[in-house]
């Protein structure tokens, strides 16, 4: 039996960004962070796109909003610290048909009022900023940016080990939560632990790690997979920063864009489909068991019915190379099949309502002992530090 004052559930950057606070918050309480993995970051932190993002996107005075902006700030600050590479690339998000211009108007608007760094640009502006892309106006973001988010991860489970009070136990899947008066036990695959708060962020699983502690979920984690291509050497030329589409507004989804990479190259991509398992980053990779609990769940069931063309799209781009250019096409003409390399997909965890609704905020159930971060989608590695202190704060 280990016995600690904090448990944390997940070694993903949200997971070890709030054991990190903690330990600086509270230096006399000792902590353990659990991770099925072997190694840390290894779903959706160690698979995005690394993008630092700017807050842009989000309703003002939202959980995203508030910590997206601090929390970027906050990343850079414990880069520039610890020597881990980072860069303010900016970004342009593009406007390629008339009937885009009103929502990109009100992406800028959101931006002004959440306190980015941003501009609209008329085409001629957009052409010296990015040559190659298509557009008939943008916002420029200067300062968006780039980092390597395993890097971050790594850096912070050395900061929470090197003294010796705290660890991280890798290889250790939660399979039961037993709370009691005084204390709460994690039964892990083969170890017990003893603590007093328990934190879950685990990601992908967050919702079934909710329901071991006892707590009824808000909602359901559905798996959306993200595909993505890497641009060949000699394509890379077609992308200075990264090039964003004006995303649609009914989805939390951004559409295809180019990412920059602080370690080199220009990723392209995602799609959004759904995941035939939690963990099936494989093309053809399934899990009956994650793939029935998706399809059954009605909210998925009214989400699917009311969004069937977008989801219909969005599968064919999966199997169609030739449709995943035309989409990127539509940002960067050039483009050409021979141009992309398939690169690994990444799968986002949504929570999903029981009304159909794709839940589009931070979602954070507590009660005395347990809190739970029930949905942590982009931009959570972002604001990850931030997010550590809103948990932290819930106790």
């Amino acid at each position: 039996m280990i016995k600690v004052d904090y448990c944390v559930i997940g070694g993903g950057i949200v997971g070890l960004a709030t054991a990190f606070r903690l330990s600086r918050n509270f230096p006399d309480q000792s902590i353990v962070v659990v991770e099925k993995e072997e190694k840390l970051a290894e779903h959706q932190t160690g698979r995005n796109s690394g993008v630092l993002h700017s807050g842009i996107y989000y309703k003002p005075g939202s959980l995203k909003a508030k910590n997206c902006r601090l929390g970027k700030l906050a990343m850079e600050r414990f880069c520039a610290e610890h020597g881990i590479d980072y860069e303010l690339c900016g970004k342009v998000i593009v406007a390629t048909q008339e009937d885009e211009r009103d929502r990109l108007k009100g992406i800028y608007q959101r931006g002004q009022s959440n306190g980015v760094n941003c501009e609209l640009i008329p085409k001629e502006k957009l052409r010296e900023i990015e040559p190659h892309a298509a557009g008939i106006e943008a916002i420029h973001v200067p300062e968006c940016g780039i980092v390597n988010y395993r890097q971050v991860c790594e850096r912070l489970g050395d900061l929470l080990t090197q003294e010796g009070r705290h660890q991280i136990l890798l290889g250790q899947k939660v399979v039961g939560i037993e709370k009691g008066s005084n204390e709460i036990v994690v039964q892990t695959t083969n170890q017990r632990i003893q603590c007093q708060k328990l934190i879950n962020c685990a990601g992908l699983h967050s919702d079934r790690i909710t329901q071991l502690g006892g707590q009824k979920p808000d909602a359901k984690i559905i798996p959306f997979k993200g595909e993505y291509y890497f641009l060949s050497k000699e394509a890379e030329k077609f992308c200075n920063h990264l090039i964003y589409p004006v995303p649609d507004p009914k989805f939390p989804f951004l559409g295809v864009h180019f990412t920059r990479m602080i370690e080199g190259g220009v990723e392209c991509g995602p799609n959004a489909v759904l995941a035939f398992g939690r963990e099936a980053y494989e093309k053809f990779e399934f899990s009956a068991k994650d793939f029935i609990d998706s399809v059954t769940y009605p909210g998925f069931q009214i989400m699917a019915l009311k969004h069937w063309k977008m989801g219909w799209g969005e599968m064919w781009r999966s199997f169609s190379k030739q449709a995943f250019v035309k989409a990127l096409q539509r940002l960067v003409p050039a483009i050409e099949a021979e141009h992309l390399s398939t690169a690994p997909a990444g799968i986002r965890a949504q929570a999903v309502a029981k009304t159909g609704g794709l839940v589009d905020d931070f979602l954070i159930q507590k009660n005395d002992s347990i809190i739970n971060v029930c949905n942590a989608p982009s931009p959570a590695a972002t604001a990850s530090l931030n997010i550590a202190e809103e948990i932290i704060q819930n106790f």
